[in-house]
């Protein structure tokens, strides 16, 4: 496995809270936080970058300052946090450098996306703790992974030319003639399959979906050995992820980087409303995925 320098090593403490685990509020969304704000296209697509920027930047304010990290787009949301203050001084940040949304190749497999512009040296400019990159994997089918992972290759070799950290993180999906119930069955070993090509390639953090069982989870640690995990939300209810952090932090996970779990109920076009469920509602969820975390990562530690 890949070790950290240093300076990754000292960038992955500061995403992590005082207890070592990593606790990161994810909000680098930006169609997914479109579809949140408004149900029909046309009011989605009036929703401009500086008005999701202003979402974010209350959420920065009322939830992720209240965590160790906050994970943010480098289009709507950085360097503007930054530069005003919003971001408290001792809350690192991660900024993604994927794109929104994918594009397909002929056989209907997910091709991911960059930022134009945004590498790691830009990610140092914005004030950036590290780096985020977020890929699409489908492990059973090679044939569907070469340009991803080629993504993946230069991305982790650039942070690595300029020793800032990188968060890895690859979601899977399914394919057009695959049925729900198929693909669902095939998500334990999708998750850990993809876990190998990701470490195989250099990776040093991983942002992962939740493997589907603990068993999965089990076969995720002792796959990473030493290189963390963090387990991602994907847009479930707060109580059904509540279950896979205490599942996944059982079983050897690191912490958690999740995003829509917390938010994506509390978030509106109304700021004062969304400033008050942010307080009221995300809060007191973060409290209690930070309990689970505290319970477990620190009891794995002590052991």
């Amino acid at each position: 496995m890949a070790a950290m320098t240093t300076a990754e090593y000292r960038g992955y403490r500061q995403i992590c809270g005082g207890n070592g685990a990593m606790m990161v509020i994810a909000c680098d969304q930006r169609g997914g936080m479109r579809t949140i704000l408004a149900s029909d296209p046309a009011d989605q697509a009036a929703i401009s970058d500086a008005m999701l920027g202003e979402t974010k930047a209350d959420i920065v304010r009322h939830l992720a300052n209240e965590a160790s990290c906050v994970l943010l787009d480098p289009l709507c949301a950085v360097p503007k946090v930054v530069d005003d203050g919003v971001l408290a001084r001792d809350v690192a940040l991660l900024i993604g450098l994927d794109a929104s949304g994918f594009d397909r190749s002929p056989e209907g497999y997910r091709l991911s996306r960059l930022v134009p512009g945004i590498d790691a040296r830009r990610v140092r400019e914005l004030g950036g703790t590290g780096g985020k990159i977020m890929v699409y994997l489908r492990a059973d089918r090679p044939e569907a992974n070469a340009h991803n992972i080629e993504i993946l290759r230069r991305c982790i070799e650039d942070f690595a030319r300029e020793d800032l950290l990188l968060v890895v993180e690859f979601l899977t999906y399914d394919l057009p003639d695959e049925s729900r119930e198929d693909y669902a069955a095939k998500i334990p070993e999708l998750v850990v399959e993809g876990t190998r090509i990701c470490l195989d390639l250099g990776s040093k953090v991983l942002k992962l979906p939740f493997p589907g069982h603990a068993e999965a989870c089990a076969a995720v640690s002792r796959l990473a050995g030493g290189v963390p995990w963090a387990v991602l939300s994907a847009g479930v209810d707060h109580a059904t992820f509540l279950g896979q952090v205490e599942t996944a932090m059982r079983n050897g996970a690191s912490g958690v980087i999740a995003g829509r779990a917390l938010w994506k109920d509390c978030i509106s076009l109304d700021r004062a409303v969304q400033a008050d469920r942010l307080r009221n509602v995300a809060v007191p969820r973060l409290r209690e995925i930070q309990a689970v975390i505290e319970r477990h990562f620190v009891k794995a530690q002590a052991a």
